[in-house]
């Protein structure tokens, strides 16, 4: 392996029930786990009525995101991955508690859409099984949403997720763990309420293996094995003497069960009600156990960032055809944007962000003209309303945003208070390429295949020199006008641009 790739990776999971951490050796392009961590921190149970993480279940979080930051405080940029779900893309001050817990991490988190999740659920589970069939159905129930996949040997077609979990679920019907018949059945109705509009989609009919992940079904197949209600995976049978137990009890201390924890207990019930409502919404007979899940899909998702079969320029490379872009003339912009870069110093950006100025520049060109497939007045919005909303496999919302941000303001206004609000170094540096993105665009606005002039450019602090050779900007009078434009709406940003 040459030097430019890192010696071990690790991904964090942050979910709404437990914080998962997986560390691995990376040998010739193979993964080796050498380490695990799990806690469980019970986040989603930390939102008060008006969905904010309250100050004792940030404390938990961050003493155990301490415990994991040494472990993982000697790997360079790059090299992990994490991601926060459900809970933090529910809570109203996540900004807040993810800022810390970036600084106890020492590696930036990236926000997730159900979406997204389900699909890096399903890579892992993918990448952790020998199955042979042609279609699995996938299913994760985390502490705030159910996951629902449907895709064939490592590629998900079909994504789902519901929020609902087992946190979410145990605080709604089971408060101070009491148990009652009437409960259970209201909480399994809850659940198959939830998964009725999509009943048609993931029914049994439309796949060939069921799989189950993550801690509430694995704990649930556990159960079932040591109570001796199932000797193959997790089964309908297997389920009916679990519920037939569990609704005996009139608390969650009388249940009794083996292979149960008491760290799990006090939303094991959620989880199975959610599992049970699945089961029989869904028509499912047997449901095979995985331990792959969403760290390992992280890992495996890291390792194709690393090895250049990143699935966001994919992502992107299809958005663009759907919305049927000018691909050469895309291409054009591309060229004279490498050229400009080739042309500035470090100073105009931050040198360890350059590989990633790079890739989103990339993909602000490619994007940057989708909105006019739906309307080409303000299209540069439509553009970046797709980018921003869309569920685009690969992207964070964080990196949906800083992309949107960058093609919203690719024409018109320059509005230098939309990147205020973007991270470090981003709220530096977003400017500075989407000035890039603004003038590589300007230069071809005539869409003429012949090569772009020759042009030398400079951009020192708020100051933009850009020369044209060999007098061609005398006889370019919509160039000049552009310009001149152009020149205006950075001023009013406090940039000054000059040309010749």
């Amino acid at each position: 392996m040459t030097n430019q790739y890192p010696s071990s990776v690790a991904a964090i999971d942050l979910g709404s029930n437990s914080f998962h951490m997986i560390v691995c050796k990376l040998e010739d392009g193979k993964l080796r786990t050498i380490d695990k961590l799990k806690e469980m921190v019970r986040l989603a149970s930390g939102l008060d009525d008006e969905k904010n993480l309250n100050a004792e279940t940030q404390h938990k979080a961050l003493e155990c995101l301490k415990r994991f930051g040494q472990r993982i405080e000697n790997f360079p940029p790059g090299s992990v991955r994490i991601v926060g779900t459900n809970t933090l893309r529910t809570a109203k001050n996540s900004r807040e508690f993810i800022a810390k817990a970036e600084k106890a991490l020492g590696h930036p988190i990236d926000i997730i859409a159900g979406i997204e999740e389900a699909r890096l659920i399903y890579q892992g589970v993918a990448n952790s099984l020998g199955s042979n069939a042609d279609s699995r159905f996938v299913m994760d129930i985390g502490g705030g949403s159910t996951e629902y996949i449907i895709g064939i040997n490592d590629l998900a077609h079909t994504k789902e997720s519901l929020h609902m979990g087992c946190v979410t679920v145990s605080n709604l019907f089971f408060p101070q763990g009491i148990i009652s018949k009437k409960a259970f059945k209201k909480a399994v109705l809850f659940s198959q309420q939830k998964l009725e509009p999509h009943q048609r989609t993931f029914n049994s009919r439309r796949w060939d293996e069921a799989i189950g992940a993550s801690g509430s079904i694995r704990c649930i197949h556990k159960v079932l094995i040591a109570s001796n209600w199932s000797n193959n995976g997790i089964t309908q049978e297997g389920l009916d003497k679990l519920v037939e137990h569990i609704t005996e009890c009139s608390h969650i201390d009388e249940l009794n069960l083996p292979e149960l924890s008491e760290e799990r207990l006090p939303v094991f019930l959620g989880g199975v009600a959610v599992l049970y409502a699945t089961f029989k919404k869904l028509d499912i007979k047997q449901m095979t156990v995985s331990d792959g899940a969403l760290r390992e899909g992280l890992i495996h998702d890291l390792l194709g960032r690393l090895y250049d079969h990143d699935i966001r320029t994919k992502t992107v490379k299809t958005l663009a055809e759907h919305y049927h872009t000018d691909i050469e003339h895309s291409e054009r912009i591309g060229q004279t944007v490498d050229n400009i870069l080739n042309q500035l110093n470090s100073s105009c950006y931050s040198t360890q962000n350059k590989k990633n100025i790079i890739q989103f520049l990339e993909w602000a060109v490619i994007l940057h003209g989708i909105g006019r497939n739906i309307a080409h007045s303000q299209y540069h919005k439509h553009s970046a309303y797709v980018i921003e909303n869309g569920d685009l496999a690969g992207f964070s919302r964080q990196d949906q945003h800083l992309l949107a941000t960058i093609v919203q303001t690719h024409r018109k206004k320059f509005s230098r208070s939309r990147f205020k609000k973007l991270p470090a170094p981003w709220n530096k540096d977003a400017p500075v390429l989407t000035i890039i993105l603004r003038l590589a665009i300007l230069m071809h606005r005539n869409r003429h295949t012949q090569d772009t002039p020759e042009f030398t450019i400079a951009i020192k602090s708020s100051s933009i020199k850009l020369h044209f050779l060999n007098d061609w900007l005398m006889n370019a009078p919509l160039t000049q006008t552009d310009l001149k434009i152009e020149a205006n709406y950075l001023e009013s940003a406090g940039y000054s641009l000059s040309y010749s």
